[in-house]
């Protein structure tokens, strides 16, 4: 199992960056981060130096969002949605997306209850619970 940790992960995202503005060519992966790269364009500053992104620190008292795992959590749902995993998870987000009017605001809200699950699972020791997140959705969906 890949493991990659925090450097790593901006590595990537930020390597994914550079490519994209030198117009290289992308992995399949980079290729996938770099629709949520470009639809977050007020993370360019962030993404530009790899060096300054591993040293980084984003708390809650800066009250910044922490770009790289905002990106992450772009490409954990994607890669939900596109094998259905937890199975349930596509349909959804279909609901959601179409609801919304916007796939991209869809991610958004299904974070929040990704956020909530795995909150939860910290919390009580419990490996995540894959049907309240389903169902976080749902209820998003739904009003």
């Amino acid at each position: 199992m890949f493991a990659p940790t925090q450097h790593d992960v901006r590595r990537f995202f930020c390597e994914a960056s550079r490519k994209i503005s030198a117009r290289e060519p992308l992995t399949p992966l980079e290729a996938l981060a770099a629709q949520w790269i470009d639809q977050h364009p007020e993370y360019r500053e962030d993404l530009a130096d790899a060096e300054a992104a591993v040293a980084a620190s984003y708390t809650v008292e800066e009250g910044r969002t922490n770009p790289f795992l905002h990106l992450s959590m772009h490409l954990s749902i994607s890669e939900q949605v596109s094998i259905d995993q937890p199975r349930g998870i596509k349909q959804a987000f279909e609901l959601l997306a179409a609801k919304r009017g916007s796939a991209h605001d869809a991610h958004h809200e299904m974070m929040e209850c990704l956020g909530e699950m795995i909150w939860a699972s910290q919390r009580s020791g419990l490996p995540p619970d894959g049907q309240a997140y389903i169902d976080c959705v749902r209820r998003r969906a739904t009003r």
